[in-house]
């Protein structure tokens, strides 16, 4: 009986426990905890989303280019709408019948029960001619958020622009985060930096009776969570720069890229023609995009870049570093200006050095320097002799930025061509081919296609003696410095003395008499500069015109590369063009008498060819 007795104790112990541990857990559950009361009371509570600030855009100077400002969205819930009058709605809205159908229809597919944007980006006179009449739609309502607003009406494909996320993106893993309705950086700046500048959303819970009208906060905001704002880009371009360059590019397609060569940072990047970025701003933006796409100018292509073109003479430059790094020339080796192995544009003097050549840009003498570095008697087959030398040319060329993508901080950039001895062997046979047939290359001519940004790097890499920064748009994030792959330095397979070798006969160009470039002088305001001219020929018209160059000459503090397409000789257009840029960022304007070149330099390109 005793046993029988203990035994009834333990059980009667043990439901006491199990009663416990359920009575514990439905007080923490029904008192203390309130999550559960928080699901049950879905009905009577409104989630909030807070939308954090973007992150704002400045200039090197702190000028503000891109701010934000208030928008309202039309969004609906498709169940709750109910008997809508659908001829006075769109009358209220000023929409046609179609495209309400088709939003409501788009909602009804993404969810019957959850809010989507009907209509988007009004403004506050929009929404105060619609807002005292929502109380006749049920399941409408309106969503406060804050849109991009420019201050600038520069810098278009630089900044990018903001848009709704699509239905494909939300599908991705990528976007997680976002929600139908929101906006995210679609291009440029606001799309590379997008996970800095994005910040981190919000929420609050409001109690609502069942009219939908607010009663104050839940359990005082115990849930809550504040949106942190995104955070601030500060980039390296100096709006005014921009500003006149663009000006000066009116009329013409092309390029200008400007560099601070011992940074990497980029102080004017234009693309011409453009636009204004609160272009793809506001209603009406799709339509706005389509017309830009449409545009036979082509607007919206960035042509610094996204265009390759053949570099012209200003790859002399590269060619002639190559050849003194591999052993095979001097900077005093004198090549003649022999027109048998190739035409020269030019009359000058003789003998030859580097000085003189690069000087008068003659063509014969950058040949020779490439025939010595690629013809080196490796084999005996000459095919194969060829193959090798221009292999290893090749390579050391590739150190200089050339043939793939640098890295800038916006997407579409273009990788450019040197070609790979594999291109040749197929367009011509393996061991069908040798060095005249790829020749054209020792004077930036041929298969070889470079975009303005490499041609800016290359000019930055030789102010440097031998280094360069990757190019980059933006110098700090928040209160932080650049992203880490934008200070390191790379460094090319040339040594820094052969740089010293060609720089003296760069500054010939510009600032001595007969110089291709001489247009682009600055010593009349005590500036030197070194630069070199070039003229692309282009098989589908007009020669295009380019210049390179960095001052000043003793001490870079900008390096500068101009592309125009279709206006013949470089020392003509685009030098000109370069010693305004150059003047305007170094000493902050223009000397008087060469003020008056910007109304001349802003005709269409045709007028600067020569006529013969």
């Amino acid at each position: 009986m005793q046993y029988l007795e203990g035994r009834r104790f333990v059980v009667l112990a043990i439901f006491l426990a199990v009663a416990l541990t359920f009575g514990g857990r439905l007080f923490y559950i029904q008192v203390l905890d309130g999550s559960y009361k928080l699901a049950a009371d879905r009905n009577t509570l409104q989630r909030i989303v807070q939308v954090p600030y973007r992150g704002l855009i400045y200039d090197r100077k702190g000028q503000l280019l891109v701010q934000n400002m208030p928008v309202y969205d039309l969004m609906v819930v498709p169940r709750e709408v109910k008997q809508l009058d659908t001829a006075r709605f769109c009358q209220l809205l000023q929409l046609p019948l179609e495209e309400v159908r088709l939003g409501l229809q788009t909602a009804r597919a993404y969810s019957r029960v959850k809010a989507s944007p009907l209509v988007q980006n009004l403004s506050t006179p929009e929404l105060a001619a619609i807002q005292d009449n929502l109380i006749d739609f049920p399941g409408f309502s309106i969503k406060a958020r804050m849109a991009r607003s420019y201050r600038t009406e520069n810098m278009a494909h630089a900044l990018g622009y903001v848009g709704a996320i699509t239905p494909a993106f939300l599908e991705k893993e990528k976007y997680a985060k976002y929600l139908p309705g929101d906006f995210l950086g679609i291009s440029g700046l606001e799309s590379f930096y997008e996970p800095q500048m994005m910040g981190r959303r919000g929420v609050q819970y409001r109690m609502v009776n069942v009219r939908g009208i607010e009663k104050g906060s839940f359990r005082d905001g115990e849930y809550d969570t504040l949106s942190v704002a995104g955070q601030d880009l500060h980039t390296s371009i100096d709006i005014e720069l921009q500003k006149y360059g663009e000006m000066l590019m009116q009329n013409k397609r092309g390029s200008i890229v400007a560099l601070d060569p011992k940074t990497g940072e980029i102080l004017a990047m234009v693309s011409a023609p453009g636009f204004e970025p609160s272009v793809l701003t506001g209603k009406g933006m799709g339509n706005r995009y389509m017309e830009l796409l449409q545009d036979t100018a082509k607007p919206l292509f960035n042509r610094p870049l996204m265009a390759t073109y053949p570099p012209g003479s200003v790859f002399k430059l590269v060619n002639e570093l190559v050849a003194l790094q591999m052993g095979v020339v001097t900077p005093n080796t004198p090549f003649d200006c022999n027109w048998k192995l190739v035409r020269c544009t030019h009359r000058h003097e003789y003998p030859h050095n580097v000085s003189i050549a690069i000087k008068n840009s003659c063509n014969p003498y950058f040949y020779q320097v490439m025939r010595s570095a690629v013809l080196r008697g490796r084999s005996t087959n000459r095919f194969e002799d060829a193959r090798l030398g221009y292999s290893e040319w090749r390579r050391q060329v590739m150190t200089f930025g050339l043939g793939d993508k640098l890295g800038v901080d916006i997407s579409q950039e273009k990788k450019g061509l040197i070609p790979t001895s594999d291109f040749y062997d197929k367009a011509y046979g393996f061991h069908r081919w040798n060095f005249r047939t790829i020749y054209s290359l020792a004077i930036g001519q041929g298969e070889m296609g470079v975009t303005g940004l490499q041609m800016a790097n290359m000019l930055a890499i030789i102010a440097n003696r031998g280094y360069y920064y990757t190019p980059h748009f933006v110098k700090g994030i928040g209160t932080g410095g650049p992203l880490p792959q934008y200070r390191q330095r790379h460094v090319t397979a040339v040594d820094p003395q052969y740089f010293e070798s060609i720089v003296p006969g760069m500054q010939q160009v510009v600032d001595g008499r007969g110089g291709t470039g001489n247009n682009a002088s600055l010593l009349d305001v005590g500036i030197s500069v070194a630069g070199k001219t070039g003229t692309v020929q282009n098989r589908h018209g007009a020669d295009h015109a380019t210049f390179a160059a960095f001052a000043p000459a003793e001490d870079p503090k900008i390096a500068i590369a101009v592309f125009i397409e279709n206006a013949g000789f470089g020392g003509s257009s685009a030098a000109p063009m370069a010693a305004l840029m150059m003047e305007k960022y170094l000493r902050g304007d223009v000397a008087p008498w060469r003020k008056r070149w910007e109304t001349w330099l802003q005709r269409p390109a045709e007028s600067f060819i020569r006529k013969h």
